[in-house]
């Protein structure tokens, strides 16, 4: 950790997803500062938060510099032991939940976990055989189930195909195949035969030949398949085969999967509820 780098906490009573998804959305306004971040989920007792507290101070120490510290604590007592520590505190909960108890003239529940809580009318388990259905479609590996996808993800390989796939699934209940399109496909105008079909349900992601190659060397070092000039040609290849046939496509270089998969939505209107 460098003298300029800020140290960043989440900590929850729960997964920690909520104080990580509110939080990076507040640090990502702040682009041009180092954060070094950490979670720590299921901090549910005294003690748990006490050790807390010693991590988030050693860091402070280390760093020069206090730590920020985003959770969603309920249990009180956790709390205090929380507010003791030498960091600065985001209390994601009071921050908002108080505002909307007066506005809607009711208290909270303050139920630990409730973010998360699993709802009756079975979004969990349209989460669960969207996420099964992204697996079993990833990467062409199944073709003949096409019909049911809500998109099929295009792109070369190493493009950011399957964490999109993934997320969308978990997070939207959203039945995500993808495709990968090799140097075979890419040497033809036509698209693959297994896509032609679905041509309504495609969309596309492209990336930095740069950033590509540096993704395939961790995976072929050295190879053919990792080297700058073949990421350049399918990047610029697969990039015209969008455009031939009209199919939306974004770059993944400098994109969290979340945003990645908000533009897609944004773009294709695609949305199942969960609610």
């Amino acid at each position: 950790m460098t003298s300029e780098t800020r140290p960043v906490f989440f900590i929850s009573d729960g997964t920690g997803l909520t104080a990580e998804g509110l939080g990076q959305a507040l640090l990502s306004q702040f682009d041009t500062i180092p954060f070094e971040k950490t979670t720590l989920p299921y901090i549910d007792s005294v003690e748990k938060a006490k050790k807390a507290a010693i991590e988030i101070n050693a860091a402070g120490i280390e760093c020069g510099t206090k730590p920020i510290v985003f959770d969603t604590i309920v249990n009180q007592e956790v709390r205090d032991v929380l507010a003791n520590c030498d960091g600065f505190l985001v209390d994601i909960f009071q921050t908002f939940l108080k505002p909307l108890e007066r506005e809607l003239g009711k208290g909270s529940s303050y139920s630990v976990g409730m973010s998360h809580a699993v709802a009756p009318d079975g979004q969990y388990a349209r989460r669960i055989d969207a996420i099964n259905f992204a697996l079993d479609n990833d990467d062409g590996a199944r073709i003949r189930y096409y019909d049911q996808a809500d998109l099929i993800l295009v792109g070369v390989s190493r493009s950011g195909k399957t964490p999109t796939s993934i997320y969308l699934a978990m997070q939207y209940g959203l039945n995500i195949a993808n495709y990968p399109l090799t140097e075979d496909d890419l040497n033809d105008d036509q698209l693959p035969d297994s896509l032609r079909k679905h041509k309504s349900k495609l969309f596309g992601l492209t990336i930095d030949p740069a950033r590509l190659q540096t993704i395939r060397e961790m995976r072929r070092p050295d190879s053919r398949y990792a080297s700058l000039k073949q990421c350049q040609y399918e990047v610029n290849e697969v990039e015209a085969l969008y455009r031939r046939h009209a199919i939306s496509f974004l770059s993944t270089t400098e994109r969290s999967v979340e945003e990645i998969s908000a533009r897609i939505l944004q773009v294709t209107g695609k949305r199942r509820s969960l609610s």
